[in-house]
């Protein structure tokens, strides 16, 4: 017996693949102009031209939509920098992730797969996998600092860039206030200092006589260099 596919998802080409475009391509638009929690199975089917039976055949609930949706776009649109330099790298960064929330349909279907997750495990899976493996992607980053010397080899590059990001979802989700000029700035250099400061080294849990992990920090001397002039407050676009 075959295991179920996941919501939505069809072997390409033919009328399947054009049900599954109008319905994601529905779903983007919506999203570009009213909130996750505005959406029905209705909606997309009056958007989309497909029936609302079709849908919830296919995909069951909005949420299943979304879950799709997110699968497919995930947040490859963020696009990574190479300045040549990690703090350079990291206020790009910064203002890149920024700019992308700024656009309400990327806000909106942040706030759909999060709201998603909490009813259905699929939803929950998709959104740990795309965001896991993002982090993984942007995470070259910090390779590339290595590399350069600038941080220690040993650093735990996935975790500086989630220390990173954390403060913008944190504001998009949590505290619900704009994502600024100064969000950007901090964001980036507190990951940075603390990046080449060490902090983000590996290090055992368990010292097998019982003492905590070595804190020393990294003999790698922060940068005194000015942040880029693509972060002073005010320009959102760009490190």
């Amino acid at each position: 017996m075959t295991e179920p596919r996941p919501h939505g998802s069809a072997r390409p080409g033919g009328r399947t693949a054009r049900t599954r475009t109008a319905v994601l391509a529905a779903a983007r638009e919506e999203l570009r102009t009213q909130d996750y929690a505005t959406l029905t199975v209705d909606l997309l089917a009056q958007r989309s031209g497909v029936h609302a039976a079709t849908i919830r055949r296919r995909w069951r609930t909005v949420e299943g939509v979304i879950t799709d949706l997110l699968g497919e776009y995930g947040t490859s649109a963020i696009p990574i920098p190479d300045t040549g330099d990690l703090r350079g790298d990291l206020h790009a960064m910064a203002g890149n992730i920024a700019g992308f929330h700024a656009a309400p349909g990327n806000r909106r279907l942040v706030e759909g797969i999060v709201a998603a997750a909490a009813k259905e495990p699929g939803a929950e899976q998709v959104l740990r996998e795309t965001f896991g493996g993002r982090l993984r992607q942007v995470s070259v980053l910090l390779e590339r600092a290595v590399a350069r010397g600038q941080v220690p080899p040993d650093t735990d590059t996935v975790e500086v860039i989630a220390a990173l990001s954390a403060p913008f979802y944190y504001r998009l989700l949590i505290s619900r206030r704009p994502l600024d000029a100064e969000l950007v700035r901090t964001s980036a250099e507190s990951a940075y200092l603390a990046a080449t400061r060490g902090v983000f080294r590996r290090r055992a849990t368990d010292a097998p006589d019982g003492t905590p992990p070595d804190s020393t920090p990294s003999d790698v001397p922060p940068s005194d260099e000015a942040p880029p002039d693509g972060a002073t407050p005010g320009d959102t676009t760009s490190g």
